[in-house]
């Protein structure tokens, strides 16, 4: 069975007819026909910063996470066409796996964080994704808590379903091997620091082992909010902050902490003034986390020039709008911004401190033994797991 979408693109060739009103020279790249929405928006627009920085913004970067996850799953038997596929998000990650299903003839089921605003929702449901809506709660902690408890319960009356996991299953780092490729070829050689919101760790470490595994030297630069428990910054609270998914209230199996060389704690008044400078000093407009990369690889470049550095974009600002864009006035000035650099853990204090990580485990309360640390990703419990189903044959 082929699933609609996979058919190789195709390249438009500019007409001639009119070619002098549209200057281009011979190397320019003709443009390419997708056969379906997530390959055009699963590739970023790479951006010079800098001479230095170079950002990598996409529309929703977890379309890679997504899209390799359910390929894989499809090709290994996992889940079948028709079958429904069901996780907890608090945004993009439900976009992007609703996109995946659209393309591969499967159902979704989301359970939505209270971050999930109503244009997502009318998304998500005109791709035909069903959506269940957490009630508002007093903490993004409970929200979370809540809304994996809600899936468990979706499974216990449904064992068809497949949970997506994407808090615990490493096939969700399989598709940023495709990014890694594309970047191999878009940046120059040599040593790379990527900068980028930790979250459910796919994104940062899937990426880092692909680029280390093809012989790169890279160093990597994590980002958490405060009230974080993956990185230790649980016992602060920060009453503003809206930065959905880079942080989590609870162990998340796919953060590789020995992958990181570097870790920066940011407020949400920081993330903001690096949200609104990127919008005001190079036009793009960009989520809290992508702010928050954006402030942090400034400093971080600044510090060791010549170096290039790539700044993880993960989504639009579009979410942000009205808590973040329409108060521009309050933004602080980036240029004024710097971290206390502390030597341990303990030493963590708001409104922004920087570790040199240097490959620490997982703090005690971050760990957990949810998912297989393996390649292959996690064996869901058989309550969980229906039995083998027969391959998809994907084209490439």
């Amino acid at each position: 069975m082929r699933a609609r979408g996979d058919a190789a693109p195709r390249t438009a060739t500019p007409p001639v007819a009119g070619a002098e009103d549209r200057p281009h020279t011979p190397t320019t790249p003709a443009a390419t026909v997708h056969g379906h929405i997530t390959d055009a928006v699963k590739a970023p627009d790479l951006i010079r910063l800098t001479d230095d920085v170079v950002l990598a913004r996409f529309e929703t970067m977890k379309v890679y996470a997504a899209l390799g996850a359910v390929r894989s799953l499809l090709r290994r038997g996992r889940v079948a066409p028709g079958q429904t596929l069901v996780d907890s998000s608090s945004g993009i990650y439900a976009l992007a796996l609703a996109m995946a299903c659209h393309r591969y003839g499967l159902r979704c089921h989301i359970v939505a964080s209270t971050t999930v605003d109503a244009t997502m929702r009318a998304q998500l449901e005109i791709l035909g994704a069903t959506v269940d809506a957490m009630p508002p709660s007093q903490s993004l902690r409970l929200d979370q808590e809540l809304r994996v408890r809600h899936v468990r319960r979706l499974l216990a009356e449904r064992p068809d379903f497949h949970w997506m996991r994407q808090y615990h299953d490493q096939i969700h780092h399989e598709g940023y091997r495709e990014f890694a490729e594309l970047l191999t070829g878009a940046l120059p050689e040599g040593p790379l620091t990527v900068v980028g919101a930790v979250g459910t760790g796919a994104s940062t470490g899937g990426l880092a082992r692909a680029l280390r595994e093809s012989g790169r030297p890279v160093r990597l630069v994590g980002i958490q909010p405060f009230g974080s428990v993956t990185f230790g910054s649980e016992r602060f609270e920060d009453p503003e902050a809206i930065i959905a998914g880079i942080g989590s209230s609870i162990p998340f199996g796919n953060v590789r902490h020995e992958l990181y060389d570097t870790v920066h704690w940011l407020d949400f008044r920081h993330a903001m003034a690096g949200a609104v400078g990127l919008l005001r000093e190079h036009a793009v407009f960009a989520g809290l986390s992508t702010g928050a990369a954006h402030l942090t690889a400034s400093w971080e470049a600044a510090r060791d020039p010549g170096r290039l550095h790539l700044v993880l974009g993960a989504d639009t600002g579009h979410r942000y709008a009205e808590r973040v864009f329409a108060r521009h006035a309050e933004a602080l000035d980036p240029a004024g911004l710097r971290p206390r650099i502390i030597d341990a853990p303990d030493d963590l204090r708001p409104p922004w401190s920087v570790l040199e990580w240097a490959g620490r485990a997982a703090p005690e309360a971050a760990r957990t033994t949810e998912g297989a640390r393996t390649a292959g990703g996690d064996v869901p419990s058989p309550s969980t797991s229906p039995a083998p189903v027969p391959s998809v044959e994907l084209l490439p």
